[in-house]
């Protein structure tokens, strides 16, 4: 999608919600093998109901890039050393109409992505650093959750599962064991991220904010960072010359 866009916004009414409904139904389906189009996916939802006229150029480039790829997807590697990690991210106040922050999380089983999602956070932040912890939370719940479904099949898990965060400042919270004025609001997200660090199930790493994989799911990007971030992903396109 266009950079620093405002898809958001109000603007002129397109004349065939219909047709427009019915390509972004389409598309909520294709997600769930291509993860590079959950923000995309995520922003056109939200206008199902009065779609305008920039909503649907942006319709038309997300089908522009899916025909200049059409067999790019996800590989599950054989030779996998199945271990789970997470990547989480957060974008800020990113609705204009409510500012609510928007949370990204993707997990990969080795280097193959099985779990993914972008989803508007039920209440406001009041900081990046809240914002970034309640993705955390959310991230911790889905790892808990894999590592049962993974035990059922005869997978064993016995080392912690890493979580990459790019925000410092929700990384200290989860490591300091001091309550104070600044998380009493997001205590029930704090405890579950702390548990978890003491138990042993996870450990949080730090990750830079070019490197962090979770980005390509809370904004739109430039080609360069968009290609690299997809590489690093795990998604190929099987039609390419190798």
């Amino acid at each position: 999608m266009e950079q620093n866009h405002r898809l958001l916004s109000e603007g002129p009414a397109y004349e065939n919600p219909t047709r427009f409904r019915k390509f972004v139904g389409k598309l909520v389906y294709l997600a769930i093998t291509r993860p590079e189009l959950s923000y995309s996916i995520h922003v056109l939802s939200q206008v199902m109901h009065k779609p305008r006229a920039a909503h649907w150029d942006a319709v038309v480039r997300v089908l522009r890039y899916l025909k200049g790829c059409p067999g790019q997807g996800i590989i599950l590697r054989a030779t996998s050393d199945l271990r789970l990690r997470a990547f989480c991210d957060s974008d800020w106040a990113a609705c204009p109409s409510t500012r609510r922050s928007l949370s990204s999380y993707i997990v990969l089983l080795g280097n193959s992505p099985i779990s993914w999602k972008t989803k508007k956070q039920n209440t406001v932040s009041h900081s990046s650093a809240e914002a970034e912890y309640r993705s955390m939370a959310v991230t911790v719940c889905e790892l808990k959750w894999l590592k049962r479904l993974l035990k059922d099949l005869g997978v064993t898990h016995k080392e912690a599962m890493e979580l990459f965060c790019d925000s410092k400042a929700a990384l200290y919270i989860a490591a300091n064991h001091v309550f104070h004025e600044r998380t009493k609001h997001i205590e029930a997200d704090r405890h579950s991220v702390r548990d978890a660090v003491q138990e042993g199930l996870i450990v949080t790493r730090h990750v830079r904010t070019t490197e962090q994989t979770a980005d390509i799911m809370t904004k739109a990007l430039g080609a360069s960072a968009f290609q690299y971030l997809l590489a690093k992903l795990g998604v190929r396109n099987l039609h390419s010359p190798t």
